[in-house]
Formats: structure tokens, C-alpha cells, sequence
């Protein structure tokens, strides 16, 4: 198995590294984290440093790839886009939970996590480095853009399109056909009815837009 690395210590990786070792596809050497505070291993993983630290820890442990552990959209882009500059030989895999039905036809990006009870019918493409929460459904023909992410318990109907950075919150439901704009944030159980423009705040039952967002804005 090759060696990898998890960059993020907090809850998502947890999540991550119970997929890998069930997955048993790679070898987790450790865990990066940016925060000095954080000095405990994370399930058994040694801490082995910051991301200034990946030069010496990929000759040192032939690290292959490093899987992204940041559960913001942007902050994730930020990072995988520093990575494949500084570190290009660096392979970015995708964890994908056993416990999950995903269509034969299903394309899933680099760097995308599916967690546990997930599923994702025939025809939908997943971008890179997206993550798809526990118990989500992904309808037929549905797409998520790279760096999007569904939280536990969203439903996504058929032919839907969700933009680049999106993210829908805990138990959101979306109607067949709908189309999310890129950098949109849709709150937690809203039904989503009609299409929300780009750079948008919207919730509520059905979802309306609440205000405009910046990109980059905090939104976990």
C-alpha cells in the first residue's frame, strides 16, 4: 500500500481515517495540522507537523499522496492548489466509504470523500475534492462541482447541478432540476424549490435568498 498523509486534524479527519483503514487501499503515516495547538494524536496517527514539513516527511516515509481533511470548501481549494504547486509528484486520492451505493457509471474526482450511507445514482459526475456527508443522495444525473460538498442527510433529486465552492447544509432538500450557483451556501433543512444564483446565501422552507456572500466567506 502507498504511503499517504492526512492534512487536517479535526473531526473530518477522523471520518477520513475511518474510511481509509476499511478501505485498506493506503497506509496513513500521519496527520498535518497548521494549528501548534494541536499536539494529540489523532485515532492512534502521530502528529507529524505542519505543511512546511512535507519535504522532509516525503523522502522520510515515501509519502505518495495526501488527502485533504479541511472541511471548508475554499479553505480546501487553497490548499490543494499549494500542494500541486510546491509538491506536484504528490497524488491526491479519494476515500470512499464501503457502506455506500454509488452507480457503475459514477465519476469521482481526485481528492473527493464519500462517507458512509451515501448514495449516488447512475449518470451524476463528482468533482475534485468534493465531499459527499454521511446518509447524502445524489440523484441521477446530477453533478457537484469541484470543492462543493453535501452535508449528512442532504437529498439532491435528479438532474441537479451544484456550482464549484456550494455547500448544502444538514438535511437540505433539492428538487429535480435544481441548479445551485458556484460559492452558494444553501442552511441546514431547507427545500430548495427553484434555482439559487451564484454567491448566494439561501434557506428556509421553501429556500429563498437571503443575502449575497463574498468569496472565501466563513460559512461552518
Amino acid at each position: 500500500m502507498e504511503n499517504i498523509l492526512i492534512l487536517g486534524a479535526g473531526g473530518h479527519a477522523k471520518v477520513i481515517v475511518d474510511i481509509i483503514e476499511l478501505e485498506a487501499k493506503y497506509n496513513v503515516v500521519g496527520i498535518l495540522d497548521q494549528d501548534p495547538k494541536i499536539i494529540e494524536p489523532i485515532l492512534g496517527y502521530p502528529l507529524l507537523g505542519k505543511e512546511e514539513n512535507l519535504p522532509k516527511l516525503i523522502k522520510e516515509y515515501a509519502i505518495k499522496g495526501i488527502i485533504i481533511a479541511i472541511g471548508d470548501n475554499f479553505i480546501r481549494s487553497r490548499a490543494a492548489a499549494r500542494i500541486k504547486e510546491n509538491y506536484p509528484e504528490l497524488s491526491f486520492p479519494s476515500a470512499v466509504h464501503p457502506k455506500t451505493i454509488i452507480a457503475r457509471d459514477v465519476k469521482i474526482g481526485e481528492g473527493t470523500v464519500i462517507m458512509a450511507g451515501v448514495s449516488v445514482n447512475a449518470g451524476s459526475v463528482l468533482g475534485d475534492f468534493c465531499i459527499l456527508n454521511t446518509n447524502s443522495i445524489l440523484d441521477h444525473d446530477s453533478s457537484l462541482g469541484n470543492f462543493s460538498s453535501l452535508a449528512p442527510g442532504v437529498t439532491v433529486g435528479g438532474d441537479c447541478q451544484i456550482g464549484n465552492h456550494s455547500a448544502v447544509g444538514i438535511g437540505a432538500t433539492l428538487l429535480h432540476g435544481i441548479k445551485i450557483g458556484e460559492h452558494s451556501v444553501i442552511g441546514a433543512a431547507s427545500l430548495v424549490n427553484k434555482s439559487i444564483p451564484p454567491y448566494t446565501v439561501a434557506y428556509g422552507l421553501p429556500a429563498k435568498e437571503i443575502r449575497k456572500r463574498k468569496k472565501g466567506e466563513k460559512y461552518l
